[in-house]
């Protein structure tokens, strides 16, 4: 069943000879002797009745078909020792949580209450990953997570968590700033999310606010929201974000809100549970953690 498998010994050694060029270096890094590394190469291409090594009097160099595999093969080489590190990892006294998140989410409100969770697991390790927003991923590895309520986990158990609340943010001293108290955004420079263009225009009817440019989608562009907040700190415009993400800016006077409406109608994050997972103690938890969270909605734990 498993005769097409090469050994991850050969494996290793085919992938040094290819990064190094050469039977010489690779013998050295993997502590090998020459004849050893090149016999494992032997053995490789016998295996697969190829030619994956091309050698002459200048050394050795990869064929285009030993090219391709080396391509190949060497994502997998990575992700298997990733694997091998994330088992060796394991607590023996704990659990291990999978969570995948939104990294906005992640990064402003999640991050800075997860002590809480901690406290109350100290037992539990969290491995806290990004659910790419807008993806479709064909295996999705994580045991909860948390995304816009309209990602692609077909079989995952889904509950609505929060509505995301976003305000325009401005520089403290921005030349429009008192304009756009006044609902006059007609001369002022909009920042862009580069995932959420058209959201000016939904936020502007939402508001009520007339006086718009008359290139709503045109400006500055970026890819996350941090870069964005920065170039509102920078005064290179005005950005739309979510109220969380800014909150501790706006308490600090670093930022200040351009307008006082909040919209809240403009997406919503959901609760994702695998399945198979969902009767685990430690998901069971965090589940009943986050919701609880969500609920009273509990302060940060650090400034």
């Amino acid at each position: 069943m498993h005769r097409h498998i090469p050994s991850t010994r050969a494996l290793l050694i085919f992938d040094a000879v290819a990064r190094h060029h050469g039977v010489g270096k690779a013998a050295q890094e993997l502590f090998l002797t020459h004849s050893a590394v090149s016999q494992q190469l032997r053995q490789l291409e016998g295996q697969q009745g190829l030619q994956l090594v091309r050698r002459s009097a200048r050394g050795t160099d990869l064929t285009e078909v030993g090219r391709r595999y080396h391509a190949q093969i060497v994502g997998d080489l990575l992700r298997l020792q990733n694997h091998t590190r994330e088992a060796m990892a394991q607590r023996a006294d704990g659990t291990s949580l999978q969570v995948g998140c939104v990294p906005v989410f992640a990064e402003r409100w999640l991050l800075p209450r997860l002590p809480t969770f901690l406290a109350e697991e100290p037992a539990c390790s969290v491995h806290l990953q990004v659910y790419p927003t807008q993806t479709y991923m064909a295996e999705i590895p994580f045991d909860v997570a948390v995304q816009y309520d309209d990602a692609a986990w077909p079989s995952a158990l889904q509950q609505p968590l929060l509505r995301e609340a976003c305000v325009a943010v401005c520089a403290p001293g921005s030349r429009h700033r008192r304009a756009m108290e006044r609902g006059d955004f007609s001369a002022v420079p909009l920042l862009q999310l580069s995932s959420r263009l058209g959201a000016w225009d939904d936020w502007f009817a939402h508001a009520g606010v007339a006086h718009t440019p008359a290139h709503s989608l045109g400006g500055h562009r970026f890819d996350l929201f941090s870069m964005l907040v920065e170039a509102v700190r920078a005064d290179l415009g005005v950005g739309l974000v979510p109220r969380y993400f800014v909150e501790r800016e706006l308490q600090s006077g670093d930022l200040a809100l351009a307008h006082p409406f909040v919209d809240s109608g403009l997406r919503g994050y959901s609760l994702f549970v695998a399945r198979e997972r969902a009767q685990e103690r430690a998901v069971q938890a965090f589940v009943h953690w986050l919701t609880q969270a969500v609920a009273s909605q509990v302060p940060v734990t650090a400034p």
